[in-house]
């Protein structure tokens, strides 16, 4: 889905616009680069711009699990975790963005949908407040901002990496 694709009104539209743009920066950050490029680290983080992808597209892709199934879908492999952020052998940046579109599609069509003030119990973690809730709509902004975040941190990092910017 493109920016111009969103219906231009509502709530909805306005969410799926701003997930739509900050995603495309992200894409545009990582746009011509080789695999190497693209799992190559610049900063002491463990941080790589196919890595990034990797974990933006299994945020969304948990979060939204979270919408339908509720805190039971927040459970994550400690395995999986750790390589989260990196490009692992085998993993192309191509196969990478082409799992980011896919998550991207189903989110975009469960958000045409799903009931927005809907809300579940988040699962038990340090980071949570014990008994919260999230709405729907609060899971997409959360989503949004992680989104944007790492779309950031990627500017950074291929800047480093070549030279290049996305958003500066």
């Amino acid at each position: 889905m493109t920016v111009s694709d969103i219906p231009a009104t509502g709530e909805r539209a306005d969410l799926l616009h701003s997930l739509t743009l900050h995603r495309g920066f992200l894409r545009r950050t990582v746009d011509g680069l080789t695999d190497e490029q693209a799992a190559r680290r610049t900063t002491v983080s463990e941080l790589c711009l196919g890595g990034l992808v990797k974990h933006v597209a299994g945020v969304e892709e948990r979060w939204l699990r979270f919408v339908v199934e509720g805190p039971a879908a927040m459970h994550a492999d400690p395995d999986a975790w750790a390589t989260q952020f990196r490009m692992v052998d085998g993993e192309t940046l191509a196969g990478l963005l082409d799992r980011y579109a896919e998550v991207a599609r189903r989110t975009d069509e469960l958000l045409a949908t799903v009931d927005l003030d809907v809300s579940r119990p988040l699962p038990s973690a340090p980071w949570f407040e014990p008994g919260a809730r999230w709405s729907v709509r609060r899971v997409v902004l959360h989503v949004i901002a992680e989104t944007a975040q790492h779309a950031g941190h990627a500017d950074i990092i291929r800047e480093a990496l070549d030279g290049q910017k996305t958003m500066g």
